[in-house]
């Protein structure tokens, strides 16, 4: 597949109060359809299909569920992992073996309008499994305990059971397809009663429906931002760094606005890849026909890959911690970096016109890869990582430089910002998700 792009000044124009058209309709539900009265001590079952079935203590919601089992060994930020977009119909078993200590904190947004302590503005896994759970909690941003919270998100949860046994299933069998049962225990012969969330489009879940913009006070960039489920540091990282940025749907013909901006970013997001052919699609047109700079993170360095002709492949049990070391090809130096996916890049597919940029330690995969000559660069771990570490933030910086030297090359300097009126055209939330 050809990268090279046509010279930028021949490309054809597009007005911006035509292509960033908006809507002021992204504000959640006031009332959350899946939320039940918070139960506490009725029995529960976690039913592995085809696996062992676990007996605990319900909290949280009273509903039974189904997903992916997937496990993580972060310490600590479980209301930032609950909502990250990533873990989208996910039943996440943690590692740590008391949850809920510090409680749950408010909704409160921070003074670029994001939210402050989420990733999203509900939780997004289907469920969770702890060993333990701290009723009484204490921290000075708390507002309710993880069990309410739960509830009145409609998530249950099961705890007392042995995550150790969990997780050792997991790594030796691979991710595997579970149930939460409140009361009645549920037959693994029943293949029905698991839902694969591997076989749903759940980017499609995730991402706006519409337009929305994030302003950078006294910005000196605007970036276009593909939508695949993404986090709020995602977009507090590159505003707090001078850049508005309009964020897109995740289908949305971003090559017929590349014009309009300064740099291009793909965001990190659920499930499997290839349901995103659309996305793909629009990436491969992208490079073809502009230069902008593009960074992606996550399921964006997936879809990057692909859109070059790359393959992606499912991995056993995937990278879910803050602690996996990530090997800086270029410069020999590790980063400690904070991850979640479940499918990889197979580096040996690779386009001639890109080099493996960061590889895992631990397992030896793909955890980045940039352009041989041109400014475009993804990596599979979150260099944003709320919750830490923080090692990687520097590649925020490392993009923006590449969007300002591509800016200042232009033969005629073009301002990109969006207007006044755009800014007051567009919505300042997720719309419709």
């Amino acid at each position: 597949m050809a990268l090279r792009a046509r010279p930028f000044l021949g490309q054809a124009r597009f007005a911006s109060k035509q292509a960033f058209a908006g809507s002021k309709g992204r504000e959640m539900p006031a009332a959350r359809s899946r939320a039940t009265a918070p139960v506490d001590g009725l029995d529960a079952t976690f039913t592995i299909r085809d696996g062992p079935v676990f007996h605990g203590t319900a909290f949280g919601a009273n509903s039974n569920i189904s997903g992916e089992a997937v496990f993580t060994t972060s310490l600590v930020g479980y209301p930032e992992s609950m909502t990250d977009p990533s873990y989208r119909g996910q039943i996440l078993v943690f590692t740590q073996p008391l949850i809920g200590n510090y409680g749950v904190p408010s909704n409160v947004r921070d003074e670029y309008n994001l939210l402050k302590y989420f990733e999203s503005p509900q939780i997004q896994c289907a469920g969770i499994v702890v060993s333990d759970v701290a009723k009484k909690y204490s921290h000075w941003t708390a507002v309710e305990s993880l069990g309410e919270w739960c509830a009145k998100e409609g998530v249950p949860v099961i705890s007392g059971v042995d995550t150790r046994a969990i997780v050792t299933h997991l790594r030796e069998q691979g991710s595997s397809l579970a149930r939460i049962s409140i009361g009645d225990e549920y037959d693994a012969d029943e293949d029905e009663s698991f839902i694969d969330p591997s076989q749903i489009n759940l980017v499609k879940k995730v991402s706006t429906k519409a337009p929305f913009v994030v302003s950078a006070p006294n910005s000196t960039f605007h970036v276009a931002l593909i939508d695949c489920g993404v986090k709020e540091n995602i977009l507090r990282s590159l505003v707090s760094r001078g850049a508005t940025v309009t964020v897109l749907p995740y289908n949305y013909p971003v090559h017929k606005v590349a014009g309009e901006v300064d740099g291009v970013f793909i965001s990190n997001g659920p499930g499997d890849p290839t349901h995103c052919q659309d996305t793909i699609y629009n990436l491969a047109r992208l490079m073809e026909t502009s230069s902008v700079p593009i960074m992606g993170i996550c399921l964006g360095h997936q879809l990057l890959a692909l859109a070059t002709g790359a393959s992606t492949i499912k991995m056993k049990y995937g990278n879910r911690a803050h602690n996996i070391p990530a090997l800086d090809l270029t410069t020999g130096q590790c980063h400690i970096t904070s991850q979640n996916h479940g499918y990889a890049v197979d580096a040996s597919t690779l386009h001639p016109d890109f080099k493996e940029y960061f590889v895992n330690l631990n397992d030896g995969s793909n955890e980045g890869m940039m352009h041989k000559t041109r400014p475009i660069f993804s990596t599979q771990f979150h260099p944003e990582a709320k919750g830490g570490p923080m090692d990687s933030s520097y590649l925020f910086d490392r993009y923006l430089e590449s969007v300002k030297m591509f800016k200042d090359s232009q033969k005629v300097y073009k301002d990109n910002r969006p207007s006044g009126l755009l800014l007051e055209l567009l919505s300042k939330e997720r719309v419709g998700v």
